[in-house]
C-alpha cells in the first residue's frame, strides 16, 4: 500500500516507516504538520494515511477533517499517545479505521496493515 505518514517527531515517523517498509508497503510522502499533510494528500493520493493525533498547528482531528472533505473514504489510522474513552468517540464518528497507540509492538502493528489490506 502507498502511505502518507504525518508524524512531528523523527524518531517515530523514521520507526513507522520502517515498520511499513519491512511489511513491504511504501510511504510515498512525509509530513510534519497539517498543511503538509494536506498538500501531500492531494499531491500523492495515498491508499492510507498515518495521522499523529497531537501536531504544531492544527491537531489531528483538524487535519483529519479536511482529509475527509477532500476524500470522504480515506482511510485514516490515528497514531497516538492518548488513551481516552472521549476522543476514541469523537474520532470513530468522524471515520477513523484504526487507532495506534504508542507505544506498540511489531506484532501489533503487523495486525493492524493485515485489517487494513484491500480485501482481495
Amino acid at each position: 500500500m502507498k502511505i502518507l505518514l504525518v508524524e512531528d517527531n523523527a524518531l517515530t515517523r523514521y520507526t513507522i516507516k520502517s515498520l511499513l517498509n519491512k511489511l513491504g508497503h511504501e510511504v510515498v510522502a512525509e509530513a510534519e504538520d497539517g498543511a503538509e499533510a494536506v498538500r501531500c494528500f492531494k499531491e500523492f493520493k495515498p491508499e492510507v494515511v498515518f495521522l499523529d493525533l497531537i501536531l504544531p498547528g492544527k491537531s489531528g482531528v483538524e487535519i483529519l477533517e479536511e482529509l475527509r472533505a477532500i476524500d470522504p473514504a480515506a482511510r485514516v489510522v490515528v497514531i497516538t499517545a492518548v488513551e481516552q474513552d472521549e476522543i476514541d468517540r469523537r474520532l470513530a464518528d468522524k471515520g477513523v479505521n484504526a487507532i495506534l497507540r504508542k507505544p506498540f509492538s511489531f506484532d501489533d502493528f503487523k495486525a493492524l496493515m493485515k485489517d487494513l489490506a484491500p480485501a482481495s
